[in-house]
């Protein structure tokens, strides 16, 4: 392996600690809601009631619709590792919260500020990785934030029910102290200095990532912009004045909405209650650790494939994969509710059909999204773009956890699992027409695309 792509991967891994705290803070509440409603396990003087419990899972989205504004507006005056920092910082925060929690005011406060800790490492992970890769190996890079971050998901699944809740906070403190002291080696990204019309600094950064050929690309694909806009209302402007960046939110932002629409974060948050619900012989803790771990599996095999047969194909297989393994998940619900004879002999199907939507899920439509939100953008437009992209695809998977439950009542399990199936074969169709292919193009490259 070449040295400089070492040092890119060295890099984007001291990146991508950050990465897994995210995670960590997604699958904390878990393990931890149980904690909090028993006496002799919660550190606060009264136990937390349901209502409360509720509170604690979506006040996290609640900090993480907010976060990624805040880098999507510094990152061009300030730049991207500060960014990087400051998220890492309020992460810090978090877990210091939870190690002297006292009462539910500061639980509340953890999962606000895990959230917006979240939102800023996100949108910076994406943006930073996007502009420090080398063209042939962008993709793997950027697939592998969303690898790193289920990985502190599983973590938080598997350490939580075993340890105390001050516990919890002291493991990811540990290694968010291991992110922060990560960030001050790294450097700050080409495209800003490009931003701020510093040749001599973005050559230098380019140099060290072996990438000091692209200083022409760099500087291109910012070309026209002010080095003091950033500041100013024109930066968010450009997003939809420039037909590269408008065809590029277009994009993004409709992926990423039919990702949330196709029920991710509702099978994830009530993957134990679909399996209840369905009447499963597989034992509903037992099959959640299977999913965690699927998901982990299929993740992993995205980075080696992603360069090989591209953006485009691999989201065309997986959104039709999804589309099939919810509606088999669908059809076995209806089978349940007209009470068919042969539902005592497929009391497995549940599990098959959730272990083949997260391994399509995850080899594709969970990480090519995220993967061409950091890649598509102008680089003046990059974090803005990136913020709104996110924040409203986590905005509609928040509704729609939210809503899984009164779905499941009004409609029944078949018709919430085949409207969810029906968001994966509008993602195939929208893929299929609109998508370009960004394998072993470079940034400016994409743009170039774009703007036709």
């Amino acid at each position: 392996m070449h040295a400089y792509v070492k040092a890119q991967i060295l890099i984007v891994a001291c990146v991508n600690i950050g990465q897994f705290i995210d995670g960590y803070s997604v699958g904390w509440s878990a393990p931890i809601i149980p904690k909090l409603q028993n006496a002799t396990e919660t550190p606060l003087a009264d136990v937390v009631t349901d209502f409360q419990a509720s509170w604690i899972g979506s006040l996290l989205y609640v900090g993480a619709i907010v976060g990624p504004y805040i880098p999507s507006y510094l990152s061009n005056i300030i730049g991207r590792k500060p960014c990087l920092f400051f998220g890492s910082f309020l992460n810090l925060t978090a877990l210091l919260l939870i190690i002297t929690t006292r009462n539910i005011a500061m639980v509340f406060a953890v999962r606000i500020i895990s959230g917006l800790g979240m939102g800023m490492v996100t949108v910076s992970n994406l943006v930073y990785v996007g502009e420090i890769a080398s063209t042939n190996i962008r993709g793997i890079l950027l697939t592998s934030t969303s690898i790193v971050g289920i990985a502190g998901t599983l973590a938080a699944y598997t350490i939580g029910p075993f340890v105390s809740y001050a516990a919890t906070g002291y493991i990811a403190l540990a290694v968010n102290l291991v992110h922060v002291i990560g960030i001050l080696f790294i450097p700050e990204s080409p495209v800003y200095y490009a931003i701020k019309g510093k040749q001599m600094e973005s050559k230098t950064v380019l140099r060290r990532l072996g990438r000091v050929d692209d200083l022409d690309n760099v500087f291109e694909s910012v070309r026209g912009t002010n080095p003091n806009e950033a500041t100013t209302w024109k930066a968010w402007v450009k997003i939809f004045t420039v037909k590269s960046n408008r065809r590029s939110l277009f994009i993004t932002l409709s992926l990423c909405t039919l990702q949330q629409t196709s029920g991710v974060a509702a099978v994830l948050f009530f993957a134990t209650t679909i399996f209840q619900l369905a009447g499963s012989s597989i034992r509903p803790d037992l099959a959640t650790i299977i999913i965690g771990s699927t998901r982990l599996i299929a993740s992993l095999i995205a980075p080696f494939v992603v360069e090989r047969a591209g953006r485009r194909i691999l989201l065309l297989t997986s959104t039709a994969f999804c589309a099939v393994s919810l509606s088999i998940l669908g059809t076995y619900f209806h089978l349940d509710k007209i009470q068919s004879p042969i539902i005592s002999d497929i009391r497995w199907l549940p599990l098959m059909a959730l272990i083949m939507y997260f391994f399509s899920y995850e080899i594709g439509f969970g990480t090519m999204p995220s993967a061409l939100v950091g890649e598509m953008f102008r680089g003046n437009a990059r974090s803005t773009g990136s913020a709104v992209s996110m924040t409203t695809a986590w905005l509609i998977g928040f509704g729609v956890a939210t809503g899984f439950t009164s779905m499941v009542n009004f409609f029944g399990g078949d018709v919430t699992f085949w409207i969810f199936s029906f968001s994966c074969i509008v993602a195939f169709l929208f893929t299929y027409k609109f998508v370009p292919e960004t394998k072993g193009k470079t940034l400016n490259e994409i743009q170039e695309i774009l703007g036709r």
